[in-house]
């Protein structure tokens, strides 16, 4: 069932199941919280409360916004957690990856551990020795088509190349209700506003998160030349002792629809040990 939470400038959905200990999931942008459906029952068979945010401007979140950036993600993120009794473990995809380091920076008794997927965490780069990954090109070309022109048939055609080898076996389905929210009025400028928004803000943050932090990349993921190098980066400027990188052989940029047994299996056993421990 969803429920909403009225924050300053607007009002978040999101849909709580289970018991136990807090864990908040944020999707990417472009998406909405059924991005976490086939990792959500897992976690709360594993003994754990979890909400499935919808980001600001996606899903039955709502559109009109002022700011984007990951700054703004992270207050609402952790308006969420405070409101539902936290502290929280924070699970953020792409760009709500650097939200999630952003929110445990700043309110450190809010949240307890930090997994992101994919994230977006780091100022970006890309060399013309990057560009010789054909992968990497075809990803940038259709990014770059979806977010300055507001094109939804172009970000789908990013998404057929952010699922490399694996897909769901509703991929189609996915797909397309992908698109069928993108094209209700304000989704597509949100997707915009956050694609034209850098991830200066959560590097500049990565030195004062304080719990500990696992990064998951996947082996073909299209965003990066080299994502364990991305990942390794983002561990390297974590506090040290704090961070743990994980490598999905043949995932693309959505690592918890490809292959979600995996990613449920390495988050569960970070907040049984790392997260544990601290």
């Amino acid at each position: 069932m969803t429920e909403f939470l009225s924050v300053d400038g607007g009002t978040i959905a999101f849909e709580v199941a289970g018991s136990g200990p807090l864990i908040v999931l944020a999707h990417g942008m472009g998406d909405h919280r059924a991005a976490y459906r086939a990792v959500i029952p897992q976690l709360v068979a594993a003994g754990y409360r979890v909400a499935a945010v919808d980001l600001r401007g996606c899903g039955e979140s709502s559109t009109d916004w002022a700011d984007w950036s990951r700054t703004a993600i992270a207050g609402d993120l952790l308006a969420v957690i405070r409101h539902l009794g936290g502290p929280a473990a924070l699970v953020g995809h792409s760009i709500a990856g650097g939200s999630a380091t952003i929110a445990a920076a700043r309110a450190p008794e809010l949240v307890s551990a930090v997994v992101e997927l994919g994230p977006f965490t780091r100022k970006q780069s890309t060399s013309l020795g990057d560009l010789r990954s054909k992968r990497l090109r075809q990803g940038l070309l259709r990014l770059m088509r979806a977010i300055m022109l507001g094109s939804v048939p172009a970000w789908r055609s990013y998404l057929e190349v952010a699922y490399p080898g694996a897909r769901p076996a509703n991929f189609a389905e996915r797909l397309d209700d992908v698109e069928a929210m993108l094209r209700e009025p304000g989704r597509m400028k949100a997707l915009q506003g956050m694609g034209r928004t850098t991830p200066v803000d959560a590097g500049a943050q990565l030195g004062n998160v304080g719990c500990p932090t696992l990064i998951v990349m996947g082996t073909d993921d299209p965003d990066w030349a080299d994502p364990r190098a991305e990942g390794s980066a983002i561990i390297a400027d974590l506090p040290d002792g704090l961070g743990r990188l994980e490598m999905i052989e043949g995932a693309g940029h959505y690592p918890h629809d490809q292959y979600p047994d995996q990613v449920a299996s390495l988050m569960l056993s970070f907040l049984r040990t790392d997260a544990a421990r601290a």
